[in-house]
């Protein structure tokens, strides 16, 4: 059960969960804008954690000072003028910065210590606000809002995640290439499945939903006809 102080019963939630590359993460900002609802991109949290912990010289593994830090780690999320998230590191804007596979294997690291996930667990809480949250990452349905009203699990496979990554590199004018993504992908999932504490897996109430192959827009509508049918709202 969730903490009642940090979470309003009367508040809708819906989580998107998945390994990295399934698509949750767009998809979950489409959902959100849709809805007209807060977003929580939980995966931001753990990659601001480590690009923080690599400038001042805080080893990945480093399990207290880790916690210590993310307790006080300085981060905002302001929207772009295109409506995108911003993510702000100590008032430096840093959005690019933590998307690359550095960043994101350091994220994996720090988010397999169980002192660092608690530490942020009532952070990530408090984005439940009215008038409802869209919560993507890897315990988001399992962990963090175990009462959420719908969850969803999105999975594709290692092949496509790794090519989906390829190119979402390339577009930003990152290097990358297909076999040492896909090597670091396969890493990360057997790193995420196997952490002693809150390891991917889907929620047993949750609807996997698989993604090779299927467009983007395919996987929003089907998340939103789940998500109006669950919260009873209209159809626009």
């Amino acid at each position: 059960m969730a903490d009642t102080e940090t979470m309003k019963a009367d508040v809708p939630i819906l989580t998107i969960d998945g390994p990295s590359g399934s698509g949750k993460g767009t998809v979950a900002r489409l959902i959100a804008r849709r809805l007209g609802w807060h977003f929580l991109d939980s995966g931001a949290l753990y990659r601001l954690l480590g690009l923080a912990a690599v400038r001042i010289g805080v080893a990945l593994d480093d399990a207290v000072a880790l916690a210590a830090l993310a307790r006080r780690l300085d981060v905002a999320f302001p929207a772009g003028e295109d409506g995108s998230q911003r993510c702000l590191l100590g008032g430096e804007d840093v959005t690019q910065a933590i998307r690359t596979e550095e960043g994101g294997n350091a994220a994996s690291r720090v988010a397999a210590i169980p002192e660092v996930r608690e530490a942020l667990l009532q952070r990530q809480r408090g984005f439940c606000r009215a008038p409802g949250l869209v919560a993507d990452g890897r315990d988001m349905g399992t962990v963090v809002f175990p009462d959420a009203g719908l969850k969803i699990f999105l999975t594709a496979s290692v092949e496509e995640r790794a090519r989906r990554r390829h190119k979402q590199l390339k577009e930003q004018g990152l290097g990358g290439t297909l076999s040492t993504l896909l090597r670091e992908i396969a890493e990360r999932d057997e790193r995420d499945a196997n952490r002693p504490v809150a390891p991917l897996l889907p929620a047993e109430d949750a609807v996997t939903v698989e993604t090779t192959g299927v467009p983007v827009e395919a996987v929003v509508a089907e998340v939103m006809d789940r998500a109006r049918a669950r919260f009873g709202l209209r159809s626009d």
